[in-house]
């Protein structure tokens, strides 16, 4: 498969700098980026689903996200059905990026394991 070939979608904000990095890497390699602005349209709980059960809904979860504070999570302690509808309701509390490549997803920023996909 050459990079032509390839889609890899990335959930963030422009205002993350390692969203930016994630995309930056992908298009310096020639890879095709599909870019969703958690800003302007949160992720469904379908997309998420493929991100937690790889890493469980804690390892998706931006406990130090100023909107995480705000919304007095701190000390919630939910199952993972109700994160995830919290999650699609607040996007700014998911860790960014959240990216996926064909089956193959990776919770923030992780060049060794991008250029292993890429491989």
């Amino acid at each position: 498969m050459t990079p032509a070939d390839l889609l890899v979608q990335i959930f963030g904000t422009k205002k993350s700098a390692d969203t930016r990095k994630a995309q930056r890497f992908f298009q310096e390699r020639r890879i095709k980026v599909h870019f969703c602005d958690l800003a302007e349209r949160p992720a469904s709980i379908g997309e998420l689903k493929r991100f937690t059960q790889k890493f469980g809904v804690e390892a998706i979860i931006d406990r130090e996200a100023k909107r995480f504070a705000d919304l007095g999570l701190r000390t919630a302690l939910y199952g993972e059905e109700r994160w995830l509808s919290i999650l699609a309701d607040e996007p700014l509390i998911l860790k960014q990026p959240l990216i996926r490549l064909q089956h193959k997803v990776c919770v923030g920023v992780d060049e060794k394991l991008w250029k292993e996909w890429l491989a």
